[in-house]
């Protein structure tokens, strides 16, 4: 991926942004006309009423508050809602709870969105007299034989097909733009939807239509990946090409609703009415013969837009993880490209959730109701994160207020609308969301109950101890360089645990000991260290400062730092052994890593016991840290050490002669 110059359009710039960014809610004619239709009567109420929705759906949610709004909360050219909540972090506590909510919302979108727009568009082959009666069963497979080769060549990486979908993305919006202004003419009343007087009385008198919003937010469910994916491609970028993606999308809004009310008016959309006459809003704008060609590019449109998808996943994922905020997962680097990664464990659990829910719903009229109510959440907690970014940056209160209040209205009276589908399956996106976010939440409280527990001592207290011990030929000697990660920010301090592992519980004699830190800065691509030498040669700690976007690889970057050191004649390397120093042999380094186990002898409040089973059984499952932290396993000893976070104070016990 090209990580593009946030505040300057390119002609380059402008196709990428059309292959990364507009996949989404560029598929959205596929199904939304569709989702309306359905089980209801053809009226000039129902289609210029809904069309009008979507009209001011696309503009208030789309074009303002993404497009001209929330796309200037750029962290240093990122987007993306844990790059907006690292801007806004240090402002309140509570904060990070509408950025795992979020996190977790968007996660479980990307279960529904490749099932539901490839389906969507397979679909489209019903249309041909000779594949009208085409069994569900056979559409199910071509689905799962598609998301099977998809999901299989991630691991592979998309820097050298990714230079195409810009283009391919192109050739589908033109073709949306082309077949929808040929059918306007069918009926030009359409027009009358650009007043958004229709959507009110839409919404006030035609029966149950407030419940129709949930179909109607299906064509704004790409907003948010304007904003994730702006490191990729740009502010400019993606705000210029939303023009031409927005009037391509209005055109073939325009051209269904036209022609759905020219040729199906008065008729009720059942599902047999809908099979017998091959009614489908997106693909009856399209002359038979085209029927194929267009499938084609509606699949591959899809696929395009489920690998932006992904690609966002795994991004989410990988900054969660630096935030401490998911588990430690294993992360791959298909290419060199910036911004290309592979988490395994992510890819198998997303084609996990893509083949449950074909296999559940198996028609992309089902998979609508559970479609648009994950996304709505992760929009909510956008605004949340977004006022609070408003505040830091001292704009008039009073315009975050109506910002706020604005957008809550507007984004509340979706959410209830889609919370109707919950019992036809919205429920399960909120299940998946919901066990994400009790995974981040379990990482997170975990983590606040263990600082409970770790105790920092001063550092000057404890040198001469540790030199006396470095020079005692008596204790054999554990290693050359002897290298402790310690999360203690302040220099001056160490963890007891270290200094209980160098001097009491195993003296651990060394030439150099080593203090390394990792600290992770709001600033997504930092890459720098400090070094300070408590003790010249003998004593040294070392702290990185590295992005939230970027991988902690202590072993390559350890590697360099002593390459630095070493030119610059800071510290000598070599083996302090006789036999080895007279022939200048580099010493030997050995990493030390404390692990951590969850003691018996605790009294935690019952609560806080769950949440840290819970945790200890997650952490079973995920990356070791030798293995986050990207250590070579040869060098590394791991200790283990009792966790006691609320010891047990009252024993009862007795002595008796």
């Amino acid at each position: 991926m090209i990580k593009s110059h946030t505040n300057k359009a390119t002609a380059a710039g402008l196709l990428v942004a059309l292959g990364i960014i507009f996949g989404d809610i560029g598929t959205s004619p596929l199904y939304v006309f569709n989702a309306i239709i359905g089980n209801r009567q053809i009226t000039e109420q129902l289609i210029i009423g809904t069309l009008s929705c979507i009209i001011w759906t696309l503009t208030l949610q789309t074009t303002i508050k993404y497009v001209i709004l929330i796309l200037r909360a750029d962290n240093k050219g990122e987007g993306g809602t844990f790059a907006l909540y690292a801007l806004v972090r240090r402002r309140r506590k509570w904060l990070v709870l509408p950025a795992m909510i979020g996190g977790a919302a968007l996660i479980a979108d990307g279960i529904i969105t490749p099932p539901m727009t490839i389906t969507s568009a397979i679909e489209g082959l019903k249309i041909l007299p000779a594949l009208k009666e085409m069994p569900t069963r056979t559409i199910v497979w071509i689905v799962l034989g598609i998301l099977s080769a998809f999901f299989f060549l991630q691991q592979f990486g998309t820097a050298s097909i990714g230079r195409i979908f810009g283009p391919i993305m192109f050739i589908w919006f033109t073709m949306l733009a082309v077949f929808g202004a040929l059918h306007i003419t069918d009926d030009m009343t359409i027009f009358r939807a650009l007043s958004p007087y229709y959507a009110i009385d839409f919404l006030i008198h035609y029966p149950h239509g407030f419940w129709l919003l949930g179909a109607v937010f299906l064509c704004t469910t790409g907003a948010e990946a304007l904003y994730s994916d702006l490191g990729h491609c740009g502010r400019e970028n993606i705000r210029y090409s939303w023009m031409y993606v927005k009037l391509c999308l209005l055109l073939n809004y325009f051209g269904q609703g036209a022609y759905l009310l020219s040729h199906h008016t008065g008729k009720t959309i059942t599902e047999a009415v809908r099979n017998a006459e091959g009614i489908n809003a997106f693909f009856n704008l399209m002359p038979e013969w085209f029927i194929v060609p267009g499938v084609i590019i509606a699949t591959t449109a899809a696929i395009i837009a489920s690998q932006a998808m992904l690609s966002g996943a795994y991004t989410l994922i990988s900054e969660a993880i630096r935030l401490n905020l998911w588990p430690k997962l294993r992360i791959r680097y298909p290419s060199e490209a910036k911004g290309q990664l592979f988490i395994p464990a992510v890819n198998t659990i997303l084609f996990t959730g893509c083949v449950f829910m074909v296999l559940y719903f198996q028609k992309s009229s089902r998979m609508e109701a559970a479609y648009g109510l994950a996304i709505i959440v992760t929009m909510i907690t956008t605004t949340i994160l977004f006022s609070n970014y408003l505040v830091l940056k001292r704009v008039n209160k009073g315009l975050v207020y109506v910002f706020l209040i604005s957008f809550f209205i507007v984004e509340t009276a979706y959410l209830v609308a889609l919370l109707e589908k919950f019992s036809h399956g919205g429920y399960i996106t909120l299940m998946i969301g919901g066990l994400m976010f009790l995974v981040m939440y379990v990482w997170f409280r975990a983590r606040k109950i263990k600082n409970r527990y770790v105790e920092f001592v001063r550092m000057e207290h404890y040198i001469s101890r540790i030199q006396e011990l470095s020079n005692d030929k008596s204790v054999a000697k554990y290693a050359t360089h002897l290298i402790y990660l310690t999360s203690a920010d302040n220099p001056k301090e160490i963890e007891h645990k270290i200094i209980y592992s160098i001097l009491n519980r195993k003296p651990k004699r060394a030439d150099i000991y080593w203090f390394v830190h990792v600290d992770t800065v709001d600033d997504p691509y930092t890459s720098e260290y400090k070094v300070e030498h408590i003790i010249p040669n003998d004593i040294i700690r070392i702290d990185f400062k590295l992005g939230f976007r970027m991988q902690p690889r202590i072993n390559l970057l350890f590697k360099k730092v002593m390459e630095d050191l070493v030119q610059n004649k800071e510290v000598n390397i070599m083996s302090r052994y006789e036999s080895l120093a007279s022939s200048n042999t580099v010493g030997d380094f050995q990493f030390m890593v404390m692990e951590k186990y969850l003691s018996l002898e605790n009294e935690l409040p019952f609560i806080e016991k769950m949440i840290m089973k819970l945790h200890f059984w997650i952490k079973k499952i995920s990356l070791s840290e030798e293995k986050n932290f990207g250590l070579d396993l040869s060098n590394v000893t791991v200790e283990k050490f009792p966790l006691i976070v609320a010891p047990v104070t009252n024993i009862k016990l007795t002595r008796v002669e």
